[in-house]
């Protein structure tokens, strides 16, 4: 039974999600503040449920020996080392979806708040004042919004928007045209955005390229008098030009729910009568944080029971209806990486990953992700579908997918091939009734090969005597021959072999082979053939 820590507060009822799933869980809200406590404890478990209050340092990944998922409650992970836990193969997922309404209505809450001056009008009004004129606002409707970020919760924040009768202009890298006409917004550049917008709504995640997407040049850009709004990130605001430009009055006042350090318990923000400042509440609502804990939950159990991949940062994800149906494809293409990774000694320059047929239809990024696991595996043991990715990026190998109808007998099938410096290399197989990954096609030879244990594979010109020289030798030195598979291109061309063995091939037993003037290659593979 598969065991998970939560480390943070999570409700009742997510716990209990996981115990009916099956995974024994150990409720401990506490000891994500205690890091060395966790550290030393991280190591029973194959999964960890956090809020923001666990830091999950490279430190903590080194300790857990066994973890397999991180599962964060929100769409935030800056408190994960992701990095640190591709390169050991842990799943970091998130739950994107749980607080995009909340964070959108507090996004929209804080423009009103800033467009009428609540805040300063409600302390005023409770004070006993009565400074009606002192706080003239402006009105949303028919002014420009500008929405930095339109995935989930920034195309909920166009659609409010919409709905209040503003124009919305909307900037992401990855927004289509198609998608944009489908929420009803304008799409445009930055630049431009800056120079329309009334006001400017963040919604995009902290990354190298968007830290300090607001600053003062950016400012400088944007019309006298503007607004903004930031329920995203602290770090996406550069605070001291934005406190220059509300002194200015270029702008005219800010709604700010992120700090650039949180807590946040002293900021020259604070100090502004033109901002509204929240403590990061985007998310505080009860239903949303109900949501995210149910959610987490879900998936995570989903995949340590499944093997279901929902919402990773890390990872393709893989339904729960898939999997079963993906799951052989996977063992073959990962079966053809480790084969190639096993008879290719050279570094490896490029791969490319034909899909063709039924496989062109499946979750090709898992696939290929397991035929990047099997490929670097015999250089580095403790890879898998996780890490495989981040380590072939890492090596600058350059990695091609190409997916194509059925072009041949079999309904799909999966073609890898590698090349060095001085070489080409490929291989292809499928996977028939039986679930059971075969080898269709070597070094261009067709052929119907099972995968075994432990094999043997032999390059040759086609000539007479190979199998008897290959016989003779393993049965001279004590090598049971359990079956074998043999390949030509043509008569008298290159000719290949696969012995299946009982054991490791022994290594005096292969430099004999190798010596033989009749042998071009020999190659001793290991398969884990009953591995999931």
């Amino acid at each position: 039974m598969p065991r998970v820590l939560v480390s943070d507060a999570l409700s009742t009822t997510a716990v209990q999600i996981f115990r009916d799933r099956g995974v024994d869980v150990d409720y401990l809200p506490e000891i994500g503040k205690d890091k060395d406590k966790l550290a030393e404890i991280i190591g029973q478990y194959d999964g960890l449920a956090i809020r923001s209050a666990t830091k999950v340092t490279e430190k903590l990944i080194a300790a857990a020996e066994n973890l397999k998922v991180i599962g964060r409650a929100g769409i935030g992970v800056d408190n994960v080392d992701i990095p640190a836990a591709s390169r050991k193969g842990i799943i970091v997922m998130n739950t994107p979806f749980g607080n995009s309404i909340t964070t959108a209505e507090h996004a929209i809450a804080l423009m009103f708040a800033v467009a009428r001056q609540i805040p300063e009008a409600n302390a005023s009004t409770h004070a006993g004042k009565w400074e009606k004129n002192k706080f003239m606002g402006v009105e949303i409707t028919g002014k420009t919004l500008g929405v930095i970020g339109c995935g989930n919760i920034g195309s909920i924040v166009a659609a409010r928007g919409i709905g209040l009768k503003m124009h919305v202009v909307g900037f992401d890298p990855f927004l289509s045209e198609s998608r944009a006409s489908e929420l009803g917004i304008e799409k445009v550049e930055l630049d431009e955005l800056f120079a329309r917008a009334d006001f400017i709504t963040l919604h995009t995640p902290l990354t190298d390229k968007t830290r300090n997407i607001i600053n003062k040049a950016a400012i400088a850009k944007m019309k006298d008098g503007v607004r903004i709004i930031n329920c995203a990130r602290g770090g996406l605001i550069v605070e001291a030009d934005l406190v220059e430009a509300l002194k200015s009055g270029k702008v005219a006042g800010a709604g700010i729910d992120v700090f650039e350090v949180e807590p946040a318990t002293q900021n020259a923000l604070f100090d502004m009568p033109n901002v509204v400042c929240t403590p990061h509440l985007g998310a505080s609502t009860s239903e949303a944080q109900e949501n995210v804990a149910l959610q987490v939950a879900e998936q995570m159990a989903d995949y340590l029971i499944k093997g279901a991949v929902s919402n990773a940062i890390n990872m393709p994800s893989i339904s729960a209806e898939e999997a079963p149906r993906l799951k052989p494809f996977v063992k073959l293409a990962e079966v053809l990486g480790a084969f190639v990774g096993q008879v290719t000694d050279d570094p490896i320059k490029e791969v490319e990953i034909l899909f063709d047929g039924a496989t062109a239809t499946m979750n090709t990024r898992a696939l290929t992700s397991a035929a990047l696991a099997g490929l670097i595996r015999p250089q580095v043991s403790d890879v898998n579908m996780v890490s495989a990715p981040i380590m072939v990026k890492e090596r600058g190998i350059i990695l091609s997918e190409v997916r194509r109808d059925k072009s041949g007998v079999f309904d799909g099938y999966i073609k890898l091939t590698v090349r060095t410096e001085h070489m080409t290399r490929s291989i292809a197989g499928t996977c028939f009734s039986d679930g059971k990954p075969r080898f269709i096609q070597i070094k261009g030879i067709n052929l119907d090969a099972e995968v075994g244990q432990h094999m043997l594979y032999t390059t040759n010109a086609d000539v007479p005597g190979i199998i008897g020289l290959l016989g003779s030798i393993c049965g001279g030195n004590g090598v049971n021959i359990a079956n074998f598979q043999l390949g030509r291109d043509r008569p008298g061309g290159d000719a290949i072999a696969l012995l299946y063995l009982d054991e490791p091939f022994p290594q005096d037993v292969l430099a004999e082979l190798r010596a033989n003037p009749k042998i071009d290659s020999a190659k001793p593979l290991r398969f884990d053939v009953n591995a999931a």
